[in-house]
């Protein structure tokens, strides 16, 4: 044994092989729930929904969602859904995103990730 520090050893990888990641990657997202308060079609995307989300900072985040396929813009106002908070503002197609909406898909379209009950603005996801 050498009282050198283990720099030889190789850096585990920030992604196996295999795809699997460490749970202090996942902890790096910031997943909270919001209120989608208002939504309109994007005016120059067809597969876009531009929605406020209310998120508990004070005032809503605008967040573009690839959701006109499975959603019109009025079916989302009022709907509790889980949001990636501390994703880096993005424009897409002209328009800023300051944040994420998750949602799921299969062979019969887009669902939105949301709560089965109302919870406060900014709840924390675990």
């Amino acid at each position: 044994m050498t009282d050198q520090p283990m720099a030889h050893l190789p850096r585990e990888p920030a992604a196996a092989a295999d795809g699997m990641i460490r749970i202090d990657e996942v902890q790096r997202l910031a997943l909270r729930m919001g209120v989608v308060v208002s939504a309109k079609d994007h005016p120059n995307a067809d597969r876009l929904l531009v929605l406020n989300v209310d998120l508990g900072d004070g005032a809503p985040r605008q967040i573009v969602a690839g959701i006109r396929g499975s959603y019109q813009a009025a079916d989302v106002v009022g709907k509790c859904v889980v949001v990636v908070a501390n994703l880096k503002p993005a424009l897409l197609r002209g328009i800023e995103s300051q944040g994420m909406v998750l949602a799921a898909s299969d062979e019969r379209g887009v669902v939105l990730l949301t709560a089965d009950r109302a919870l406060t603005p900014g709840s924390i996801v675990k």
